[in-house]
């Protein structure tokens, strides 16, 4: 028997219904998602747990609508944050005690720390089974940025290790970030040191060999944090607190899984990059005890970071601890 006219415009009318409230209720979603703008130095593999709290929705979870942006380096990364441009920053937290020691009135305030290790790695032309610091002397390296992290670290292994950046390695700080793989393929540099995937594909392409680790070498050092302005702070502590909560849910998953199952998980925001090379990237950070298993700020990390700083030249005076980091969000997250 056919359904009757009356039948058909209730079944009709009952389905437009249903759809009204189903996007009434997506509407209403999203309307309580609050929009943050977080802008990263690079996009890393580094950065692992911050891919995974994207990608399972932990920042959804959290009430964010996260927009990430890529800054390119931290002086950039930093001017985007002091400018407007970016609710958070995320890179080498030198960063703020650069804007601080100038005088900044609205200065950064790091709140969340993410890396424990160095992320970089030193490739050489050919294989080196027995490396050791030494074989640099008299040797070309394409280095980082002057008073970047990445380039202070190398100095700080160079200096524990009695080599002298100044006068014993000739170091090239003229190539942009994230070129000096591309410059040291084209013939440049008899060493250079290198982030992910850089140091894996220079490897691939048998055009570099992998022969230290920043990261090991250098010990634990407080690589990368999360900081906004001070201004930003005082007026959304809720809206810092549930990003911290949802990265601390990535940092929780990073240190639970398997590099393999990391690797599945941040697969889609490293389009370019095939899941095998993922994979090897994720075990060589894993391996390194790379990632903290809290976002935690301490003290003492923050000393060493000084220490660094100081080392390199790069600062004149100590800054104060309990003005350029707030441990709060990270320990209230923790119990979450």
């Amino acid at each position: 028997m056919k359904p009757s006219r009356f039948i058909k415009t209730a079944a009709a009318t009952f389905l437009a219904a249903v759809m009204i409230f189903t996007c009434a209720a997506c509407s209403k979603k999203n309307n309580h998602l609050t929009k943050v703008t977080l802008n990263e130095v690079a996009h890393s593999i580094f950065y692992a747990p911050q891919y995974v709290a994207i990608e399972n929705g932990y920042f959804e979870e959290e009430g964010i609508d996260l927009e990430l942006v890529t800054g390119f380096g931290a002086d950039k990364t930093m001017s985007a944050l002091v400018a407007g441009e970016a609710d958070i920053g995320f890179m080498g937290a030198e960063s703020s005690v650069y804007l601080y020691s100038e005088g900044a009135s609205d200065y950064a305030v790091n709140f969340a720390q993410l890396t424990q290790r160095a992320g970089n790695f030193l490739v050489a032309r050919e294989p080196i089974e027995n490396f050791t610091w030494d074989m640099l002397k008299g040797k070309n390296v394409l280095g980082g940025r002057k008073g970047g992290m990445p380039q202070m670290v190398f100095e700080y292994i160079l200096k524990k290790n009695g080599i002298n950046p100044a006068t014993d390695v000739s170091i090239d700080q003229s190539i942009d970030f994230g070129s000096t793989a591309a410059a040291f393929s084209g013939g440049q540099g008899d060493f250079t040191v290198e982030f992910e995937p850089s140091a894996t594909a220079l490897e691939s392409a048998k055009e570099g060999y992998v022969v230290a680790s920043l990261g090991v070498d250098s010990g634990y050092v407080p690589y990368t944090s999360y900081c906004t302005t001070k201004s930003y702070l005082s007026k959304n502590q809720d809206i810092i607190q549930s990003f911290t909560n949802a990265l601390q849910k990535g940092m929780e998953y990073v240190n639970s899984h398997t590099p393999e199952e990391i690797a599945n998980v941040i697969a889609p925001q490293f389009e370019e990059t095939d899941i095998k090379t993922i994979e090897t990237i994720v075990t060589r950070y894993y391996e390194q005890n790379t990632w903290k298993d809290n976002l935690v700020f301490e003290e003492s990390s923050f000393d060493l970071l000084q220490n660094i700083l100081s080392d390199a030249g790069e600062l004149d005076h100590r800054v104060p601890y309990d003005q350029l980091v707030d441990t709060h969000f990270a320990e209230e997250a923790i119990g979450k």
